[in-house]
């Protein structure tokens, strides 16, 4: 291949598999650990995240995004931007990979990965808390992980709830959060909450709840009795520990103390077993080393494809 090479969604999408994805997850695990850096800078409620990662081996990536959380009411997606891949060897700049087809994949893939290392293997039911353009994508790679599974999806506004469901015939819509949660094998949250729309009592044992939503220093979707209860593990310390709410607050707070999340991706030997005694809990993060190793893989399997 020569030139500079652009990856749209559709193309790119074509040639992807979650379990092969979550497999290639795992393997970007396994090399060098990431080099990243990460800024932030916001105008009330709206983010541009500006964040790069190298690893010896896969090369580089620059992503920056936009979240502007009003966009939707004018018929905008609420997360933008624009990923750049270069080359390893050289810092060549090798291809621009869809930056949607990037998120998408890096966000539902990255939580199925987690899914698939604690929660039960045999889980019939799984409930996805919030309505937006993430639960799609997450209905999608649960499926996938989980086929035998139904997938019931929750949100605070019933109709948004609705209108997701009717674009996949085999999901189901639940009005009350409380009676949803205590019935599924795993919790799926990817809100857009401030404080936690997930309590802790509400939990049972052998439950997995896998958190999405918050990004910020503010954000939270599970509260201190959740975190307390559960067996805690992460994509990225690096990225969640003193960057995101879920648990930079309960941590400065004294809820928690850092050793309580147990392991992330760089460690997956130490992810358990199901363990049916126990509750697991997984954050996701995201950062830019995981849109490095999303994006290289899309564009070896779009290159297959040429």
């Amino acid at each position: 291949m020569t030139g500079i090479l652009h990856v749209p969604f559709a193309e790119g999408e074509a040639c992807l598999d979650w379990l092969d994805f979550c497999e290639a997850l795992a393997a970007g695990h396994s090399l060098p650990k990431a080099e990243v850096a990460d800024s932030f800078l916001y105008r009330g409620k709206d983010t541009l995240l500006s964040r790069s990662a190298w690893i010896d081996g896969l090369g580089i990536a620059v992503k920056n995004a936009t979240v502007f959380p009003g966009n939707p009411d004018q018929g905008i997606p609420m997360i933008n931007g624009g990923l750049s891949l270069y080359d390893d060897a050289t810092g060549v700049f090798e291809a621009s990979i869809d930056f949607h087809l990037v998120t998408k994949w890096k966000t539902a893939g990255d939580s199925l990965l987690g899914a698939l290392r604690l929660a039960n293997p045999d889980s019939t039911s799984i409930l996805i808390v919030g309505a937006g353009t993430v639960a799609a994508s997450l209905i999608e790679a649960f499926s996938a992980g989980y086929p035998a599974a139904q997938i019931n999806v929750w949100n605070r506004t019933l109709s948004k709830a609705e209108t997701l469901a009717s674009a996949y015939p085999s999901t189901n819509v639940e009005p009350d959060l409380e009676q949803a949660v205590r019935r599924a094998d795993i919790i799926v949250t990817c809100t857009m909450s401030s404080t936690p729309v997930i309590q802790g009592d509400w939990l049972q044992p052998g439950q997995h709840l896998n958190m999405i939503g918050a990004y910020r220093p503010d954000m939270r979707e599970a509260d201190d009795t959740a975190l307390q209860r559960g067996m805690i593990y992460c994509d990225s310390f690096d990225t969640t520990l003193d960057h995101i709410g879920e648990f930079k607050i309960p941590i400065a707070e004294g809820t928690i103390v850092a050793e309580d999340v147990r392991a992330d991706f760089y460690n997956l030997e130490s992810f358990p077993e199901y363990d049916p005694a126990q509750i697991t809990l997984f954050k996701n993060g995201g950062g830019a080393h995981l849109d490095l190793m999303t994006s290289r893989h899309i564009l070896d399997r779009w290159s297959q494809t040429r």
